[in-house]
């Protein structure tokens, strides 16, 4: 049985008060004491040699020997994914606040509290066990797993699988046939049986998935849209699980609307693969993606709506005043008196082609934080300049020896929110290559090496790399839409005013976020003009619902 994380407490005066406040830790965490940074850095290297890792450190906002951000920074040279919390003493609180709290935008550190003045103090130990809760979703062995896959093989395949489940919020393991675990789930195979047709997926109460895909784990976990109970039409049909689409089925269901929801993928979109947003309103402490995504989903559950992951809806049948909209997928078709597209958008492909032939082979499109769990010891390259690109470089940085964000612009302030630009500044293991683009790579059966051309004067260098990462912008994903629906130029689709007068009804423009189709409205990234941004899209899928109301009204 491996070590129990660590939880470094370091305070110089008030050590007894930290450990009385973290005692009901000590039955599954290892709670170590310092005095100072020197010596919780000791205490971290003595951790590290005996096979463990620190899961938190928790310092008083004074320590005697340097300054606490600069003990952070210290500690971060030797367990790179700890959470950090200031746990100021009361009587000084309100005097370090204003000099610390910047520190906290930056990623210097997670949480500034109070030390806890007695027993019971749940305000605190919710802030303690949420972050707690972040650092196991992020180590690259999770010690509670909901599935288990077998494979001899950790390929592309098992890594879509992985990522599909953790982005799902369902931790995973990969097990070799050979390993115990396995041949306890397998049980002892049948004379002259076949071996199993690999990967294999078990989870609780659910049937052994064989030559499992993304489309028959969701399938197993999920089912499929002809699986679903419908009697005759569903009031809305969402395409797309991102911030737009779970808002949208949230304030539908809650107002009595029945309410499908189809995502291709797993529920949250691009959103859901992001590792911290620090931005979004009503968290001070930031919030992964993926758990934004699944308390929005759970939301949604609770009002009624039904939910139907890993399968592409590939065309739309528009109704009328007699007939309903139908969503067509591989699974069956829903019927729906209003559709609302809230497909969002996919990373824009490199095209560079001995690299799109190592896709899933140490190329990933997108931030993959599975994969980013195997970066461990590599220098890894990120491509790209907005917030995806800096909330994956972030990640990376907890397992890659080393990140490059590299970028064809001359700085990233202009397309990056200041707080990651500040943050990515600070990280010492993340730099910034500017005026620079992706023109070639390979390696044999798995990415070795890329080769990077300076935009300015063309000159060409050759990286060793263990992973890229590519981050590359937009591209609208609604080629299943009819001819009916308008869309600009580059694809994403025209709502309100944005429609040309000539698609106009009766001289009137469509609603705000309706289309050219009645009955079928677009909200989030995929519409033209949209911020693309996770609040804009939840705001835009919360503002559609009335619009919905006002179109199935009599």
């Amino acid at each position: 049985m491996s070590a129990a994380p660590a939880i470094v407490l370091v305070s110089e005066h008030h050590t007894d008060d930290l450990q009385d406040a973290f005692g009901r830790y000590q039955r599954e965490y290892d709670v170590r004491c310092a005095r100072s940074c020197a010596e919780a850095e000791e205490v971290s290297r003595e951790v590290v040699a005996g096979g463990g890792t620190v899961a938190m450190y928790v310092a008083e906002s004074v320590l005697p020997d340097c300054h606490v951000l600069e003990a952070f920074h210290r500690w971060r040279g030797v367990v790179p994914n700890a959470r950090r919390m200031i746990a100021a003493h009361w009587d000084r609180f309100l005097a370090d606040a204003p000099g610390l709290r910047a520190g906290m935008a930056k990623g210097k550190y997670d949480a500034y509290l109070l030390m806890p003045r007695g027993t019971r103090d749940e305000e605190f130990h919710h802030a303690v066990t949420d972050l707690l809760s972040d650092w196991g979703a992020t180590i690259a062995e999770p010690e509670v797993v909901s599935a288990k896959i077998i494979s001899p093989v950790r390929d592309g395949r098992v890594l879509a699988i992985r990522d599909f489940l953790d982005r799902m919020g369902m931790a995973s393991r990969v097990y070799h046939p050979d390993d115990p675990v396995a041949r306890h789930l397998l049980g002892d195979p049948a004379e002259g049986a076949d071996p199993p047709a690999y990967p294999l997926v078990w989870a609780p109460e659910r049937p052994v998935v064989e030559d499992a895909t993304v489309r028959t784990v969701a399938m197993s976990l999920y089912g499929a849209p002809s699986d679903l109970d419908v009697t005759g039409t569903v009031d809305v049909c969402v395409v797309g699980g991102g911030p737009a689409g779970l808002a949208t089925a949230v304030y539908a269901a809650s107002e009595g609307l029945s309410c499908v929801v189809l995502e291709a993928e797993a529920i949250g979109g691009q959103a859901g693969t992001s590792s911290m947003i620090r931005n979004y309103l009503g968290f001070p402490r930031g919030i992964s993606g993926m758990r934004l995504a699944q308390r929005a989903r759970n939301q949604a559950l609770r009002f009624g709506t039904r939910f139907v992951t890993g399968w592409t809806v590939h065309g739309l049948v528009p109704g009328d005043a007699e007939r309903p909209h139908l969503v067509r997928t591989d699974g069956g078709d829903v019927a729906a008196r209003a559709v609302v597209v809230s497909t969002g958008v996919a990373y824009r492909k490199l095209r560079v082609e001995p690299l799109e032939q190592l896709v899933g082979s140490g190329v990933f499109y997108g931030a993959a934080m599975t994969a980013a769990r195997e970066m461990e010891d590599q220098d890894v390259v990120v491509v790209g300049g907005g917030n995806s690109a800096g909330q994956a470089a972030v990640h990376l940085s907890r397992f890659a020896r080393s990140v490059t964000v590299l970028v064809r612009r001359p700085g990233l302030a202009e397309t990056m929110s200041q707080y990651l630009v500040g943050e990515i500044a600070y990280n010492p293991r993340i730099t910034v290559a500017t005026c620079s683009e992706v023109v070639d790579g390979g390696g044999d059966g798995r990415l070795e090496w890329i080769e990077v051309r300076d935009t300015r004067d063309g000159t060409l260098h050759r990286r060793e790399v263990g992973g890229l990462f590519l981050l590359l912008g937009a591209e609208p994903q609604c080629d299943w839409l009819p001819a009916e629906v308008a869309r600009d130029d580059r694809g994403f689709v025209l709502t309100g005013r944005d429609v040309p007068k000539e698609r106009w009804h009766d001289g009137l423009p469509p609603a705000n976020l309706a289309t050219t189709v009645p009955g079928v409205f677009a909200a989030g990234d995929i519409r033209a003009g949209s911020m693309k941004r996770v609040a804009a899209a939840s705001g835009e899928g919360a503002s559609v619902v009335p619009l919905v109301h006002q179109w199935l009204a009599p």
